[in-house]
């Protein structure tokens, strides 16, 4: 049976301090969850670039950087189903992340996307590519999984007929390289995402779920609403038809990421609505 996971990017702003990070990890725990997804930007100290970008884009990590977030999972009875990093930390220092996963005890590392990358270029989708390959089969030795974990910036077209993330599948080792599908951005390129869970097979071991939609209440300004982030079975997906796809190639965790656009403006709150929904069905 899949493990039931949050991603710690949305618990930024209720872990302003060890206390406050370990009460929310046992409402995490409360709901119904049964991990987390680790970033490695939040479990050790980072820049104050990285500090600002995540904030201006709405998803403050919090100063969690030196928080005992080991013992605080034990104390919460969660575990850690992954650890997303950069593909720059692993190809820099891969023995200090191999490390990191051990000792939280997981076996997969998360490729999180690459910055200031133009995934429309093919030499340089190629290149991404090389760099997945060789780094996957350097963890690999260590016994940890690389994953890649898309947004919406790989449906960019590099040919015609073809997107980054068709060459990603295509051209990646499954030895080595595998998928943490994230449904929220494919459906916002436009893209099918069961489409995509169904070309990705056992090749997606980790599913990203969120729900799209609007919170507008009353009547609108315009006819045309801008859609967002929304609690599981509150938004306009399939999500019904997803999960299921997803079980059917046993990933190992069904994880929630929602973005800002939270219930009450809570992601505690947020999160145990959409509890409500996911525990249907795991």
């Amino acid at each position: 049976m899949a493990v039931k996971a949050v991603q710690q990017i949305m618990l930024g702003t209720v872990c302003k301090n060890e206390a406050q990070a370990l009460e929310t990890l046992k409402a995490v725990k409360a709901a119904g969850y049964d991990g987390l997804e680790l970033n490695g930007f939040m479990i050790r100290p980072t820049s104050f670039m990285v500090r600002m970008m995540t904030k201006a884009a709405g998803m403050p990590v919090g100063k969690g950087g030196n928080f005992d977030w080991k013992g605080m999972l034990a104390q919460a009875g969660l575990c850690v189903v992954s650890v997303h990093e950069d593909l720059g930390s692993i190809k820099r220092d891969a023995a200090a992340v191999i490390r990191e996963a051990q000792e939280f005890g997981t076996d997969k590392v998360v490729i999180t996307g690459m910055y200031r990358f133009d995934y429309s270029d093919k030499k340089a989708v190629a290149g991404l590519v090389k760099d997945l390959n060789t780094c996957g089969q350097t963890l690999a030795r260590s016994g940890i999984r690389l994953l890649y974990h898309n947004h919406n910036c790989e449906f960019r077209k590099v040919a015609k007929g073809k997107t980054a993330y068709d060459i990603l599948i295509e051209e990646t080792d499954p030895e080595c390289v595998n998928f943490e599908l994230d449904s929220y951005w494919p459906t916002e390129a436009g893209i099918s995402a069961i489409t995509l869970m169904k070309k990705l097979g056992g090749r997606m071991k980790l599913y990203h779920i969120n729900d799209r939609g609007t919170k507008v209440t009353g009547p609108s300004m315009t006819p045309i609403l801008k859609s967002d982030s929304m609690e599981l079975g509150t938004g306009n997906m399939d999500l019904d038809e997803l999960i299921r796809q997803a079980l059917d190639v046993n990933v190992e965790a069904v994880i929630l990421e929602s973005h800002k656009n939270w219930a009450d403006k809570s992601p505690i709150r947020s999160l145990q609505v959409s509890a409500g929904f996911l525990n249907q069905y795991i």
